[in-house]
C-alpha cells in the first residue's frame, strides 16, 4: 500500500511538472516573440505520454497495425516504456496511415487518414507542446482548431458583428483541399522560425513523410500534404 501511494504521488507529481512546462512554454511564446524553443524532446516521454492517453479516443478506428485503443490500453506500461525507448534512441518510426472516405454534404468524397494508435498517442503529446507554443500568437477571433473556441463561438461573434458592428455583410471563402496541398518545406520552414530542436523537428517530418495505404493496398509516398484526421494535422 505505501508502495502504491508512492508512485501515485509520484505520477501525480510528474504530471503536475508537464503541465507546469507547458504554462511556461506559453508565457514565453507569448512575452518572448522572437523566441526559439530548445529541449522539446525531452518532454516525449512515458509520463507525458500516459498523460496524453486520457485524450485517446477508445472507440476510434484502427490503423494499418489494427491494434485497437483497448488493446494498447491492455499493455499501456510496456507500450509506453518501448516508445520512450525509441523517442530517446530516434529509432522510432512513424507507421503508415490507413486512408478511407468519408461522404461531404455536396456528394464528394473527402480522404481521411487513420493513424495507429500509438501515433496518435505521440501526435496528441506534441500537438499539446506545439499549442502552447503557438496559441499565444493567434487573435482572439481566430476560432478553428483552438482551446475553448469553437464554430459556435464564431457563429455568436458573427451575429454580435452583423447586429451591433460596423459590418454589414459576410464573404465566405475556403481554401480547395487545404490538407492535401500543404507544402512541406515551407510548413518546416514556419516551424523552425520557433523551434529549434531538431529531434522535435525530424519527428514532424517523420508524419509528413509517411507512407499511406490506400484501400486498394498500395503504398502511396507524399511530397505534400498532411493527412486529415491526424491528430497533429490542425496543429501544423
Amino acid at each position: 500500500m505505501h508502495h502504491s501511494k508512492e508512485t501515485n504521488a509520484r505520477q501525480v507529481g510528474l504530471d503536475k511538472h508537464l503541465q507546469i512546462s507547458l504554462n511556461g512554454i506559453e508565457r514565453k511564446a507569448k512575452y518572448k516573440k522572437n523566441h526559439r524553443f530548445e529541449n522539446l524532446s525531452k518532454l516525449l516521454n512515458k509520463w507525458s505520454l500516459s498523460q496524453s492517453w486520457q485524450y485517446i479516443n477508445r472507440r476510434a478506428s484502427k490503423g494499418i497495425d489494427k491494434v485497437s485503443a483497448r488493446d494498447f490500453q491492455e499493455n499501456l506500461t510496456e507500450e509506453l516504456n518501448l516508445l520512450e525507448e525509441e523517442l530517446k534512441k530516434g529509432s522510432y518510426r512513424a507507421n503508415l496511415v490507413k486512408r478511407t472516405y468519408i461522404s461531404k454534404a455536396n456528394g464528394g468524397k473527402r480522404p481521411l487518414g487513420i493513424p495507429t494508435v500509438r501515433g496518435k498517442l505521440l501526435q496528441t503529446t506534441c500537438s499539446k507542446i506545439l499549442e502552447a507554443i503557438y496559441e499565444p500568437k493567434f487573435y482572439d477571433f481566430r476560432y478553428g482548431y483552438r482551446r475553448g473556441k469553437g464554430a459556435k463561438d464564431a457563429v455568436k461573434h458573427l451575429g454580435r458583428e452583423l447586429n451591433f458592428g460596423k459590418y454589414g455583410y459576410i464573404v465566405e471563402a475556403d481554401i480547395k483541399g487545404y490538407f492535401e496541398n500543404i507544402n512541406h518545406e515551407h510548413l518546416v520552414a514556419m516551424l523552425t522560425h520557433d523551434i529549434a530542436d531538431k529531434s522535435f523537428i525530424r519527428l514532424i517530418k517523420k508524419w509528413l513523410k509517411a507512407g499511406i495505404m490506400t484501400e486498394d493496398n498500395i503504398v502511396e509516398k507524399p511530397y505534400q500534404g498532411t493527412p486529415q484526421g491526424g491528430v497533429i494535422s490542425p496543429m501544423v
